[in-house]
């Protein structure tokens, strides 16, 4: 299996960190690879404490369910068919984040790993992340 190499970790940082800039919004960017585990990781001056952990979980997130986080959201409501998804890793330790700014890396077609952004609102993070993620081909 394909997994996100540190080179490319770092070009996809370097990409989320020039949409943050542009658009203002000092955040946490997590890259994981195809295991789940960070590969690289910064925090913004001014980057909400917050961000570092919620930036990793929806990294964690998106490559764990091969979907861009914003894509849950309307699943675990009340009444969705994922309905409690968010809680159902806490007895590994884990959380799920189920709003958006998690991507997940796909290259030639397989998921190689994820972006994950915190700090803006929820549409500046998955903008953020998504321009990380398209920097590898996502």
């Amino acid at each position: 299996m394909s997994t996100v190499s540190y080179e490319m970790a770092q070009k996809a940082i370097s990409a989320a960190l020039a949409k943050a800039k542009e658009i203002g919004s000092p955040s946490s960017i997590a890259v994981i690879d195809s295991g789940r585990e960070l590969v690289s990781f910064a925090r913004m001056d001014g980057a909400l404490l917050a961000s570092v952990a919620i930036s990793q979980a929806k990294a964690y997130t998106a490559r764990s369910l091969n979907s861009a986080t914003k894509d849950v959201a309307d699943w675990v409501q009340p009444g969705g068919p994922l309905y409690g998804l968010e809680t159902a890793h806490l007895s590994v330790g884990r959380a799920l984040v189920v709003f958006g700014g998690g991507v997940p890396i796909t290259v030639n077609g397989e998921v190689v790993g994820a972006v994950g952004v915190a700090g803006g609102s929820v549409d500046q993070d998955h903008e953020i992340a998504a321009a990380g993620a398209a920097a590898l081909g996502a």
